[in-house]
This record gives structure tokens, sequence and C-alpha cells, in this order.
């Protein structure tokens, strides 16, 4: 098994009354993009400051590469980079002055550091932009730039909280790309978002929290099968008898149909063949239908099913 990058134990973090995590405990290994996720006030942000010592907790333990972490763990965080979802830079320094000054704070000889910042720059594709101050830049742009000052140094475990809101598609691409060429080169990812397709794109493993406990874990493939709906079927017909449907709902493993008159769909749970058999009843009963449609569920289906609640829960 891969060694663990970040192991967390027991982790009780309160505000008062309020119980911001709640025995949380997580462990994500050497290689892996993993993805954190939760509606809002679940305990992401929560779990991030506290594992990068920047809040203390009332109970539990944080070790990163087998150490403890504590406020005073510099050789443990010079190996991190952390890119939050605001982002954070310099306005009266350029691209390139503001990558190397975050690539600084780490590197201290010059040549190596000027060697980083140059990579760091053709890594996000920021090019023809290091002379531009970040007013200059769309956003987009600022974005990429702030991944870049987060990465300029290298390090082996990267936090990246929802680095892609309010960008163009090209620049969502582009990062989301960077990310699986960082974790080729050897890093382990940290990856919080609300976009549910980007998580499936690229985390090897997830872990879904709610009110600071983790109540789900696996691959999405395992999350996907911790799920009733396993299947959705829709099928364009028009005038579907009674006994037609009823025939439908009672084919092994649909659990529920729903029919407007125009559109019958059907929710599977489990089994191999269950579009065969619903098209067998129509056709046993000489009824015409149109299009079909079947549908695997998806991540959003798994978060909405697991918490009760959309991730997208907030403007973006």
């Amino acid at each position: 098994m891969e060694n663990a990058v970040v192991k967390i134990e027991n982790l009780v973090k309160r505000y008062g009354e309020l119980i911001a995590l709640d025995h949380f405990s997580l462990e994500i290994r050497e290689g892996e993009i993993f993805g954190l996720l939760g509606p809002n006030g679940s305990g992401k942000t929560t779990t991030i400051n506290c594992l990068l010592s920047l809040l203390s907790f009332d109970k539990g333990s944080i070790e990163i590469f087998g150490k403890g972490m504590t406020p005073t763990s510099y050789d443990i965080k010079k190996e991190i980079g952390v890119i939050m979802q605001n982002v954070a830079v310099f306005d009266e320094l350029t691209v390139r002055e503001n990558i190397d000054y975050f690539c600084g704070l780490y590197i201290t000889d010059k040549a190596k550091r000027r060697e980083y910042v140059e990579e760091a720059i053709r890594f996000v594709g920021l090019e023809d932009f290091t002379k531009f101050y970040p007013k200059k830049l769309s956003g987009g742009l600022l974005r990429r730039l702030n991944i870049a000052c987060g990465i300029a140094h290298k390090p082996k475990l990267i936090i990246l909280d929802e680095p892609t809101v309010a960008v163009d598609p090209q620049s969502r691409n582009k990062i989301l790309e960077g990310i699986q060429e960082l974790n080729r080169s050897g890093a382990t990812i940290i990856y919080t978002s609300h976009y549910m397709e980007e998580v499936e794109q690229i985390c090897t493993r997830i872990a879904i929290m709610d009110k600071g406990r983790k109540i789900a874990e696996g691959t999405k493939d395992e999350l996907k099968r911790m799920i009733k709906n396993t299947e959705t079927i829709t099928i364009e017909v028009i005038g579907l008898p009674d006994d037609a449907r009823n025939e439908i709902a009672h084919q092994p493993h649909v659990y529920d149909t729903a029919y407007d008159g125009q559109r019958l769909t059907v929710y599977c749970s489990g089994g191999k063949h269950n579009l065969i058999r619903i098209l067998g009843v129509l056709q046993n009963g000489d009824i015409g239908f149109g299009r079909v449609y079947t549908e695997l569920p998806t991540l959003n289906d798994v978060f909405l099913e697991i918490t009760g609640k959309a991730l997208r829960d907030k403007e973006e």
C-alpha cells in the first residue's frame, strides 16, 4: 500500500456550541488526486485550515509525511503548496515578480529560483503575460497566476480549494490538465470543487463530508455503487397503456417509474439487462416508441442521495 501523505485521526473542532468537525478521520495516500467534497458549512475549509495548522483543534491528531503537524513545522510546510479559492497575489507586482516572490519564500538559491519561476510560468501558460500586473489579467489568467504562485517551489503536497470558480472553459481545461500533470510529476493533490464533472474527471479517490463528519469515501465507481439508483432509462412513448407501465414497474431491478404522457422514465437499482427487458415489454405489446436514453448515475446523483443536498448551492 502507498505511504500515507496525510493522516487525520478523530479530529474535533468546536466554535462555542457549534461542532465544525465531529471526530473526523481521513487518510490520503502518496500519488493520489483526492477529492474532498461537501456542501457549504460541511467542514471542508476547517479541515484544510487545521491540516495547515492555521487553526487549533480540540481533539485528535494530524500527521503529514509521517510527522506530527504543528504551527512551527516549517520543514513540513515548505513541502506544501496551497491555492485557495480567493486569489492571493500582490497587485503592485507583475506576474513574474509575484511568482518569484512566493517561490523565494521557500527557495533561497537564486539560480534555482529563477529556473523554478520560468518553469511555473510555462506550466500555467503565462509566457505572454509576465510583465502584466494582476489587475490587467482576466479571471482565468488570474487563477493561473494564483496556481503558479502556489506550486513554483515544487511542493510534494498541493491543496487546491475550488481553483476553477468563475473561469472560462479554456482556462478551466488548462487548470485541470495542469493538476493532472503535477500529479504525474509526483505531487499528491487535495482537491475541493463544486463542479462534480471536474471531480469525476481527475480525482482518483473521493470523500464526502457533511456536518463535520465523513459520510462516504471511495473511488467514483465505489461511491456510485453505494446509492440505490444505478441506471435511469428514458423512453419517448405516447399513449402508454396502464397495464404496460405496470408490467414495466414490476420488472426485476425497477424500483420506480414516472410517466408524463410523452416520456416514460424508469429508475433501476442493479441489474445488467434492464433496457432489454423494458423494450421487450413494449415490443410484446406492439407499443411504438421513439428515442431511448439510458444514463448511469453521476457523482452529483451520489452526492444528492447521500447528503440530501445539491452541491452547487451557492452563487457562481
